[in-house]
């Protein structure tokens, strides 16, 4: 499964995986992060507040379409932040 079948374009990918090397920034998106649970994961709302809120911490302007795809991308992952399998998916698929 990749994100490019979503719509993300590989640019948009590769500026924000430029971006969380900075540690100041990956912090801020750690802390946004860190009391997710897989069932907001699973809310669309919730879903794209998350979103908004890391384009704001990453100074990304993002469309509404990139903003949709993003959020369609990450509720149809079925996320559980909580288990090692899906990170490593995830890692995988962004390396």
């Amino acid at each position: 499964m990749s994100y490019q079948k979503y719509g993300i374009k590989p640019e948009l990918v590769e500026r924000v995986k430029f971006k969380l090397k900075n540690p100041v920034i990956k912090d801020r998106m750690r802390m946004l992060i860190s009391n997710v649970t897989k069932y907001d994961l699973q809310d669309r709302v919730k879903v794209r507040k998350l979103v908004k809120s890391a384009a704001l911490i990453l100074h990304e302007n993002l469309t509404e379409l990139q903003e949709e795809q993003l959020v369609h991308f990450i509720v149809s992952l079925k996320i559980d932040p909580n288990n090692t399998f899906h990170l490593l998916k995830l890692w995988s698929m962004f390396r």
